[in-house]
């Protein structure tokens, strides 16, 4: 009982850290071009990552599964520069609407890719929170933009990348996994930051290392958060983000969101806690959202310096 309250805690101040993360990119976001604060963000985070790897030189760079880790690899790329771009357009409150249905895309992309099968009760549930995300962008009556587009983006990306992790198990080194995704944005933003860039101040510069601080302060909380309890107890501590967002947004931009919004936030929550629910009652090989969440895949929040899966080990 101790233990699923210290993770609940835990978890809980995993969440804030990573709303916190979101609310600084959204704050660089009014000023720069997201390729430009990922580029920064990505740069800070590599210290931690060369650390890592030096100690570790006998592990090798090479894939194993090459198509595998290539799609991955990509597909991360897309949700950090997606999120990036739909945190800078949009209230956060909307953005984390799109993102909190990672959990039911991850449900269904595991039936292909994964062999799962899925009951009446999970596809209800994966239906109705489809149908929250379209009271939340209310088509044909909100004007909808390329925010929602890369919001969107953000949520099928990161839902693929957790079940490409998944299948990969445990083949794959870690590393692998975690330092391929950062070559790849730097690679990407470096080569477009001469026509995006603009001078960064010292503080701007500040901002965009508590990114990187943030995210390593979220993956060391999440983790042992999911050492401390059973996963069904801290998976649902992510949606405590949305009071985050709230409070960030109020604060910091002016923005409150509206009925709608709140009406969808609530069915696409509580979709993904049936969800959880109906998992955690699953025997352990047939959990492939609660195994999202335990390694950080499954989260709403981008992770650029992959720190979840290098601090699980």
């Amino acid at each position: 009982m101790r233990g699923n309250l210290a993770g609940a805690a835990l978890g809980l101040g995993a969440m804030g850290a990573y709303a916190t993360h979101d609310a600084v990119i959204k704050l660089l976001g009014a000023s720069y071009s997201p390729l430009q604060t990922a580029f920064f963000v990505a740069l800070l985070s590599l210290p931690v990552l060369a650390v890592v790897a030096a100690r570790r030189p006998q592990v090798s760079l090479v894939p194993r599964h090459p198509g595998w880790v290539g799609l991955r690899t990509l597909c991360m790329t897309l949700n950090v520069l997606s999120a990036m771009t739909a945190f800078a357009l949009l209230p956060l409150t909307q953005v984390y609407a799109i993102l909190f249905t990672m959990p039911l895309l991850i449900t269904l992309l595991s039936v292909p890719m994964l062999g799962e099968r899925i009951g009446p009760h999970r596809l209800a549930a994966v239906l109705l929170g489809l149908m929250g995300v379209l009271i939340v962008l209310r088509p044909g009556q909100a004007q909808l933009g390329v925010g929602h587009l890369c919001a969107i983006v953000t949520a099928l990306c990161g839902a693929l990348s957790a079940v490409i992790a998944r299948r990969l198990g445990g083949s794959e080194r870690t590393l692998v996994l975690v330092i391929w995704p950062v070559l790849l944005n730097l690679g990407i933003c470096a080569l477009a930051l001469p026509f995006v860039y603009q001078p960064m101040p010292g503080a701007d510069l500040g901002l965009a290392g508590l990114v990187a601080l943030f995210g390593l302060i979220g993956a060391v909380l999440n983790v042992r958060a999911y050492r401390a309890a059973e996963a069904a107890v801290v998976a649902p501590m992510q949606y405590s983000q949305i009071l985050w967002a709230t409070l960030y947004g109020w604060l910091l931009f002016s923005e409150l969101p509206d009925r709608a919004t709140l009406l969808g936030i609530t069915v696409i929550m509580g979709s993904g806690l049936y969800i959880l629910w109906r998992e955690a009652r699953a025997p352990a090989a047939h959990r492939p959202v609660l195994q999202a969440e335990a390694q950080g895949e499954g989260l709403p929040s981008p992770s650029i310096g992959g720190f979840r899966r290098l601090l699980r080990r």
